[in-house]
């Protein structure tokens, strides 16, 4: 047994098709395949549970592949690894990989769940134990290193929680274990320390808004709301939508100081984001699963947790995690867009619609553009318009995003005087904004304006973001509509490339071949637009191509 199951085990480390939810139960019966009474049906049971993002489902079948096996260390480590993601932190720790034929990152892992199992059960000293004088390992040192200073925090040990943890090259240990120590600076009633500190991570023109809001609640805590009130202003006038400065700056009392338990559990974000950044998604939705055990609460993580879920098939489970903060957190508007925003993707408008509107109806300035992004999105532009022109005129300032957003807005409801005005706007506020570039140059050539300068605009804009399918897509069809179609062919070929299952670019692509008379290719694309789930007019369009035998009638620009 041990040696076919391992021949069917991957490695831990090679778990990225492994979507989870522990938020949205499913029928277990409907995945259990003939042979789930034995060990083996039991592994692919939960291998197959796995793979289609049903975690909790898969954490049950493995742990009976687990006892049936007689512990085989590839079956255990599944067990542990559906556990764990699942967010089941208690179940892992006590699957956690041990032993000779367990794999290094297995174990490792393994260690780091076990130390914040006994830290979330009241058991700091086990935890400390389990941590170690050297820590943890690759690729969890630098985890284990940010939560080593609250571990010992929770043990008593008062001066190994203010210890400031360093890796050779980790910025983002030396920073946010600066940011930490400050935190047990402060936790310690050593505050000229601590204010050091969060002096430190604050200075500079741009700090980020973590230490912000840090040194600010520090500050508001020492009866010093007016400085407080100062950083936030002056956080705000380079950042004026941020919705957390902004609930920061109203409030009338001070936060309290982060427990140790929430202390633990933002040491442990920094680490999930960049692995996130790295593709190593697997590892970071661990590190947010043992965050998210530490502190419930935390809803940046939640935040996280459900655009990795989404990303990996898990709509369920996103919006379960998108639900979770409050109406009164500062995190509310931005998770219920992404809610409303998961049913647009899913077809269902009307829902995405309604729930858009109950947040807007709060008055929230996200809610409203929210709103107003999701009216863009199903053709509803007078609506759209009417919010973006509110928001512009309520503001003091109004970033380049609304008047962006108005002039597409203006432009796809036939208003091209003022989206032009709108669009030039923004472009003088973000001259370098690829997105502006492409939109209002692609937009003067289809009008037959300004070819030359708008031409320059779109390849700016690819200069600036190349690896963008839609960015590259409009500059092929630019030249396309000034009759080079060769020229067309070339870049939106590349397009293709960069975005093969939009259905829009191939639609282009098609075009662009029949024109240069490659007319079995211009075929293959029409054909394949519409497997695509191309919107109705994309799809009329190829349907037409194809029916007649016809391709387009040329039209340049201007026409």
């Amino acid at each position: 047994m041990r040696l076919a199951l391992l021949a069917f085990a991957a490695p831990l480390v090679l778990l990225g098709g492994c979507a989870t939810t522990d938020m949205a139960a499913k029928d277990e019966a409907s995945s259990v395949p003939a042979a789930a009474d034995s060990a083996y049906g039991m592994f692919l049971a939960g291998n197959a549970a796995l793979s289609e993002g049903r975690n909790s489902e898969a954490a049950k079948f493995l742990e009976v592949a687990r006892a049936q096996a007689g512990d085989d260390p590839a079956v255990s480590e599944r067990a542990f690894t559906a556990a764990l993601m699942a967010g089941e932190i208690e179940k892992a720790a006590l699957l956690a990989p041990t032993g000779p034929n367990a794999s290094e990152p297995g174990k490792r892992l393994g260690r780091l769940t076990k130390v914040v199992a006994a830290l979330s059960e009241g058991k700091p000293k086990i935890a400390k134990a389990e941590l170690g004088n050297d820590g943890i390992g690759f690729p969890h040192r630098s985890a284990a290193a940010l939560l080593g200073p609250w571990v010992a925090a929770a043990a008593g040990d008062a001066e190994g929680a203010v210890v400031r943890p360093q890796l050779r090259g980790d910025a983002g240990v030396d920073y946010f274990g600066q940011l930490g120590q400050a935190h047990l600076f402060e936790r310690a009633r050593r505050y000229d320390e601590a204010e050091t500190d969060f002096k430190a991570i604050t200075s500079g023109d741009n700090p980020s808004e973590i230490a912000v809001l840090a040194y600010g609640g520090f500050l508001e805590r020492r009866g010093r709301r007016a400085e407080a009130i100062a950083l936030y202003d002056a956080a705000l006038a380079r950042n004026p939508s941020n919705a957390a400065l902004k609930t920061a700056r109203a409030r009338k009392s001070a936060p309290p100081a982060p427990t140790i338990r929430e202390g633990a559990a933002f040491a442990l974000l920094a680490p999930a984001a960049t692995m996130i950044s790295a593709k190593q998604e697997p590892t970071g939705m661990a590190y947010l699963r043992l965050s998210l055990r530490l502190d419930p609460n935390r809803n940046d993580a939640w935040l996280m947790l459900g655009d990795l879920l989404q990303s990996r098939g898990d709509i369920e489970g996103a919006r379960a995690a998108y639900s979770r903060p409050k109406p009164s957190s500062a995190e509310f508007p931005a998770a219920q867009a992404k809610l409303a925003w998961s049913y647009q993707s899913a077809g269902e408008k009307d829902v995405a619609l309604k729930m858009a509107r109950a947040a807007a109806a709060t008055g929230d300035p996200e809610g409203r553009l929210t709103l107003s992004d999701l009216l863009r999105a199903n053709d509803q532009y007078e609506e759209a318009v009417k919010i973006l022109s509110d928001l512009i005129a309520e503001s003091k300032s109004p970033e380049w995003a609304l008047y962006f957003a108005r002039g597409q807005a203006y432009e796809r409801s036939g208003r091209w005087k003022e989206a032009e005005a709108d669009l030039v706007q923004a472009l003088k506020m973000r001259p370098d904004e690829a997105e502006i570039l492409n939109y209002l140059g692609y937009a003067w050539i289809d009008r037959g304006e300004r070819l030359q300068e708008a031409l320059g605009m779109v390849e700016k804009a690819v200069a600036t973001n190349p690896r963008s399918g839609a960015i590259v897509d409009s500059l092929g069809w630019a030249h396309y509509r000034l009759g080079d179609y060769k020229k067309a062919v070339e870049i939106l070929e590349q397009a293709v490339e960069l975005e093969a299952g939009d259905p829009e670019i191939n639609n282009h692509l098609g075009d662009a071949y029949w024109m240069v008379g490659r007319k079995d290719e211009a075929g293959f694309q029409w054909r394949r637009v519409l497997t695509l789930k191309p919107d109705d007019k994309i799809k009329a369009d190829a349907e037409a191509k194809l029916a007649k035998g016809l391709g387009p009638t040329p039209k340049l620009a201007g026409q």
